[in-house]
């Protein structure tokens, strides 16, 4: 562990691959801000490092029976960096910050569930009627309709709660009200905090946090080898290096995140589910999942991964039995075989997987062509429905079932939307509905299970696996694990044990 400056390992050495774009919430479009932020900032709600929704600036909350008015009572021992206490005219003041027109280039769709916030940020009106502040800490929102999922939306770091007014170039030198306060920033070098004494909850441990600017993972590796880092991801191609020479200091945890290749199904032979539980069936995940990711992946059997709620555990996947492949390709009438083009991005771990699809297909008679593009125009030939195949993956925005089902399967959200395979079942439609509106959490629970089964059983990806994070934690620190969600690790925890 480094020695940091104020004393021996009462610094935290941390990392991002490149530069945050801004300090500043409103403009939380990317992960290192949206990490940094979490630290400086608060939220009405917030993510544990396990996932779970808890109190932020929020200590409590309630929903009214119709799903569409949330109350939402703050804690009145909270102050700004600077001294200032947080009230409800705070938040209201970020919201519409963050939805001003002004606020080009910021990600303020969280908030667009409230009544009347999508015609403000259009510039259409000059208010936001669904956003009341009742007094100095109580907010009443009214959404546009039942939404069960916005205490998380407003748990994401886009929706921040900034002080009024803020002052100049705040995006550089931010005062926020979060455990920890900004002390510098050294674009493309470092960003340097210290510890909140004065919050509200859980005063860090340590004394300060150094996030350095390290791009290349070879560098990464030095520098936490040297002791100057106190965490390191370790790539999927260094696991087995890893292991053998650290393994008493890797941690690892299943991501809310699926791996997958959209199998567009409108596309000819593809509309036909025989023809695609085929493709799932011809491919041997477990042996890919061993020999291109050295064992770092949960083979998925649905669209929602481990850790959410609707994840069937005891739900088989799919099985390798290539013969049972092309008895169903017969049965579709294409016992002789057909041809498929899978996109893909140029990722490196794509190229091996996309070589071991193809390979796999193949010997089931599907000959497949690769095709190789650049992230954005891969992702604008899906979007058009150009690609038979597309190998991509989903991380979630916010630990819940919704985020699985209904920007991935939603019939109204094909293509651009995030359904890549162009799906338009009614059934799921009218199950994803009921799972973003109803109040009742066991039924919530039992809707998801039902929609990913309905999901899994249409087949309309090819599914491979949930990846696993990896991490390698200085032997001295203590209280860090990995975050479920990247704006779960507010660090408060984490210190010099020895």
């Amino acid at each position: 562990m480094a020695c940091g400056p104020e004393g021996p390992g009462r610094t935290l050495e941390y990392y991002f691959t490149y530069d945050p774009r801004s300090l500043d919430p409103a403009f939380s479009t990317d992960v290192p801000t949206g990490e940094v932020d979490a630290l400086l900032f608060d939220n009405l709600t917030q993510f544990d490092v396990d996932g779970r929704l808890v109190p932020g600036l929020a200590r409590s909350w309630e929903v009214d029976p119709s799903g569409s008015r949330y109350t939402f009572h703050l804690r009145t021992n909270a102050r700004f960096h600077d001294g200032r206490p947080v009230r409800a005219s705070d938040v209201e003041a970020s919201y519409l910050r963050a939805l001003s027109p002004r606020s080009l280039g910021g990600r303020p769709w969280p908030l667009y569930p409230i009544k009347g916030a999508r015609a403000f940020n259009k510039g259409e009106a000059s208010g936001v009627p669904g956003l009341v502040v009742a007094d100095d800490s109580t907010v009443v929102v009214t959404l546009e309709e039942p939404l069960n999922i916005f205490p998380k939306l407003v748990a994401m770091p886009a929706t921040g709660i900034v002080p009024t007014p803020t002052g100049e170039e705040f995006d550089q030198s931010p005062i926020g009200s979060g455990p920890w306060r900004f002390v510098e920033w050294s674009h493309d070098d470092y960003v340097v905090l210290a510890k909140n004494p004065d919050y509200w909850g859980s005063v860090p441990l340590a004394d300060s946090m150094r996030i350095r600017i390290i791009p290349e993972p070879l560098t990464q590796a030095a520098e936490y080898e040297r002791g100057g880092l106190t965490v390191v991801e370790i790539p999927f191609g260094e696991t087995r290096r890893w292991e053998e020479r650290h393994g008493a200091e890797l941690k690892r945890r299943p991501t809310i995140r699926d791996l997958y290749i959209a199998i567009n199904t409108t596309r000819g032979p593809l509309s036909d589910v025989r023809v695609r539980q085929a493709l799932n069936l011809a491919i041997d995940v477990p042996t890919l999942l061993q020999t291109v990711m050295a064992g770092r992946g949960l083979q998925a059997h649905g669209v929602i991964p481990p850790g959410i709620t609707g994840y069937d555990s005891a739900r088989a996947p799919f099985p390798y039995d290539p013969d049972s492949a092309r008895r169903l390709l017969a049965a579709a009438g294409h016992a002789s075989g057909l041809s498929l083009r899978l996109w893909r991005s140029q990722r490196p771990e794509y190229a091996r997987i996309a070589q071991t699809v193809q390979q796999s297909l193949a010997a089931v008679g599907v000959q497949v062509e690769i095709v190789q593009r650049d992230a954005s125009s891969a992702r604008s030939a899906v979007r058009k429905g150009e690609a038979d195949l597309f190998l991509t993956d989903w991380y979630a925005d916010y630990p819940d079932p919704e985020n699985f089902t209904y920007p991935l399967f939603y019939s109204k959200n094909a293509g651009t939307g995030g359904n890549y395979a162009f799906l338009n079942d009614p059934a799921i439609d009218s199950l994803t509905v009921r799972l973003r509106t109803t109040v009742d959490e066991a039924e919530k629970a039992r809707l998801a299970q039902e929609t990913d089964a309905r999901i899994f059983a249409l087949a309309p990806w090819i599914f491979l696996w949930h990846p696993v994070d990896l991490w390698a934690l200085n032997p001295r620190i203590e209280g860090w694990d990995i975050p479920a969600i990247f704006n779960g690790q507010r660090w408060q925890q984490a210190h010099v044990a020895r």
